[in-house]
């Protein structure tokens, strides 16, 4: 087990990234993950460990955002450095702005966008991960594919053609 645990750390990294924003809680998110699996494993029943690692941080990630809710804890929305994979020569205007745009979203559309897209999950992994619906992930996928868009767009900072009206 931990060996296949190991294997999809990095996976767990950048859905922890995406999920607290912040660097510190993101790690922190990580750590409490990975220690919970392991007290956990005598009772995982060896099914899908992707989508059984991705349900304990989803949950304690909901957890840290209702204890925030009530006092000082895990940071909802923070600063997501490694959200957006690496680029050749990465454009920091338009990392930032891909970051502020994420962070716009609420928690629960950016998880899915997170796992469908960086991550690769099935709508039926997503939704067992969620607890809800396969419906209820593809509705939450769209609005935040439309929201990230629009943002995106109407936050144009280049323009191609030199004649072009500007708003």
């Amino acid at each position: 087990m931990r060996e296949a645990l190991i294997a999809h750390l990095p996976a767990l990294r950048r859905y922890a990234y995406g999920l607290a924003g912040a660097r510190a809680d993101a790690e922190d998110l990580l750590q409490a993950t990975v220690l919970r699996a392991l007290e956990a494993a005598p009772g995982w029943r060896r099914e899908n460990l992707r989508a059984w690692l991705y349900t304990i941080m989803t949950n304690l990630y909901r957890n840290g955002l209702r204890a925030n809710a009530r006092g000082p804890g895990l940071e909802a929305i923070g600063e997501a450095d490694h959200v957006a994979a690496p680029l050749a020569n990465p454009d920091p205007l338009l990392r930032s702005r891909l970051n502020t745009a994420l962070a716009t979203l609420n928690p629960e559309m950016r998880a899915v966008l997170m796992l469908v897209v960086l991550e690769g999950c099935s709508y039926a992994e997503v939704a067992q991960i969620a607890g809800v619906p396969v419906g209820t992930v593809m509705s939450r996928l769209s609005r935040a594919r439309t929201q990230l868009s629009g943002l995106l767009q109407d936050e144009a900072v280049v323009y191609l053609n030199r004649g072009e009206k500007r708003p």
